[in-house]
């Protein structure tokens, strides 16, 4: 009997440990992409939120295995997937943005060291408001989310999240 509630507390503390604050920003359930080969591009993805009453803007992204962490947003242009950078991703109150594939996410060029699945690498996000806040970021199969199923309650149901490009 003893043995249910225990494996539901590791769930519990696994699921609590991919969330991350600074302020009143929470980042849920980041992840990488594993790089294919030789490339040396690769994507992160995480859910956002802002717990207060204060929207927020996530301005900018690093990371020491990439020469750049750019924001990015996949758009649709004539019937062609088209990656776009851009200046900023609004964060509002109480509606959780979703960086994934197929949208919204970090372009992580020039590749230092290949991402492996299975490991993890270090990464650095900057908050117009709640300043900057450092992640270890689990590296995943071409997959990627679906390997897990995770939602940790539906955060990842939100907003798709308002890009700002200037």
């Amino acid at each position: 009997m003893l043995i249910v509630p225990l494996m539901l507390l590791n769930l519990t503390a696994a699921a609590l440990a991919a969330d991350t604050r600074v302020g009143q920003v929470v980042v849920h359930d980041p992840w990488a992409r594993a790089s294919l080969g030789a490339m040396r591009t690769s994507a992160a993805y995480m859910t956002i939120e802002v717990t207060g009453d204060r929207a927020d803007r996530l301005i900018a992204a690093a990371s020491p295995i990439a020469e750049h962490a750019q924001l990015h947003a996949e758009v649709m242009e004539q019937g062609i997937a088209k990656m776009r950078p851009v200046a900023a991703v609004e964060i509002a109150p109480g509606t959780p943005t979703v960086l994934a594939p197929g949208g919204l996410h970090l372009m992580l060029t020039g590749l230092r060291n290949k991402l492996v699945e299975g490991q993890t690498m270090p990464l650095e996000l900057t908050f117009e408001n709640a300043g900057k806040v450092e992640l270890e970021v689990p590296i995943r199969g071409m997959a990627g989310a679906s390997d897990h199923g995770m939602d940790h309650g539906g955060h990842g149901q939100g907003q798709p999240g308002k890009m700002m490009t200037n």
